[in-house]
């Protein structure tokens, strides 16, 4: 369990700058958030990419900001978590939410199940590209 909380205080602040680590997870990690559900970790190393992809298109500015990572139950791992970016348009949309992961281990200390959860729904979220901003606090 210390070995995975290590892994992902490592790998989560920089997951839009460069990949994570994958022999964390289970072969069949299930992974589902407010707009993804799927199985597998090659679709969840597709979703890392896509990330990162969309982050360097889309965004001056991104980052995600892990504020605590603990063990919640013997076989659970709660990440809490914020994304603050800045959108390449000329009026510098500002997005920001806030967020919790659930991760699950097996008897073999591997994620089997990633959850995220956010503070509100996508379309609130979306809708923070037609605010005028300078910057993200």
């Amino acid at each position: 369990m210390e070995q995975v909380i290590e892994t992902l205080k490592q790998d989560l602040p920089t997951l839009f700058e460069k990949d994570i680590s994958y022999d964390i997870y289970t072969q069949d990690i299930y992974f589902k958030d407010p707009v993804n559900t799927f199985k597998y970790k090659f679709n969840y190393r597709i979703i890392f990419w896509t990330l990162r992809f969309h982050a360097r298109l889309f965004f001056t500015q991104i980052s995600f900001d892990v504020h605590d990572i603990k063990q919640s139950a013997s076989d659970t791992i709660l990440v809490n978590w914020t994304v603050r970016g800045v959108l390449r348009v000329p009026w510098k949309a500002p997005l920001l939410f806030n967020g919790y992961s659930t991760y699950k281990l097996n008897k073999d200390n591997l994620i089997y199940e990633h959850i995220d959860t956010w503070d509100r729904k996508p379309g609130e979220i979306l809708k923070q590209f037609w605010q005028k901003g300078e910057t993200v606090s």
